[in-house]
């Protein structure tokens, strides 16, 4: 299950100014600092958004400036959101071609979520029922962190939203701070922290769910 909590920034100095503040550099266990990559994600549905419908969301990342061509398959699926506490199953598969095969991807994934939740999310839908339903784009620089009993990575995310015929945007300017090992209350008491500091605030909204909206005129 993934856990994390986002935390939203008014700009673009705010959020990466995290990264520069004492407080936060005393975590980072990484040698060097860290380059940001840019990537672009590709949400696919079926026509009647039956993943949607059972609270999934499958994407498609591209690793855009990697020198190569390199996707990564996602599957999240049920789980909640509280106040910037999201907590979802997910499964993810690298690939090298950038074609989704429902078949492929169940058959690969490993981890530690059920089995099972695969064939319910899946159910009834075809590979040639998918299709592209909305996208963004965003850089993103990773920092791993060290924090009480627990280890996590620190996702400053810049980027845009664009509408279908790129007449409205909307920002992405979010720090997630996802668990990795450890527990759950030293990230949260580590984002109350930073809100303290920089007067960011918990963002409940998911990337996927803000691009589809404004895809769809929302």
């Amino acid at each position: 299950m993934e856990t994390e909590i986002k935390l939203k920034f008014n700009d673009k100095d705010s959020l990466y100014g995290v990264a520069s503040l004492d407080s936060f550099r005393t975590l980072i266990t990484d040698s060097n600092d860290p380059c940001p990559v840019l990537l672009e994600n590709y949400y696919l549905d079926t026509i009647d958004h039956k993943l949607s419908c059972r609270t999934g969301m499958l994407r498609i990342r591209h690793y855009a400036s990697s020198g190569r061509d390199d996707y990564e398959f996602t599957l999240k699926y049920g789980g909640g959101i509280v106040n910037g506490l999201h907590r979802r199953f997910e499964w993810n598969l690298k690939s090298s071609s950038g074609n989704f095969s429902i078949n492929e991807f169940k058959s690969k994934v490993t981890g530690n979520d059920p089995d099972g939740l695969l064939d319910e999310a899946f159910k009834d839908i075809e590979d040639s029922d998918l299709y592209v339903i909305c996208s963004n784009c965003f850089n993103r620089t990773v920092y791993n962190i060290s924090y009480g009993k627990s280890t996590a990575e620190a996702c400053f995310d810049y980027g845009k939203i664009l509408s279908r015929d790129r007449s409205r945007t909307e920002d992405i300017c979010e720090l997630e701070l996802e668990l990795k090992t450890g527990e759950l209350k030293d990230i949260e008491e580590l984002a109350e922290s930073l809100i303290s500091e920089t007067g960011c605030v918990p963002f409940s909204s998911t990337k996927f769910v803000r691009t589809l909206a404004l895809a769809n005129g929302g």
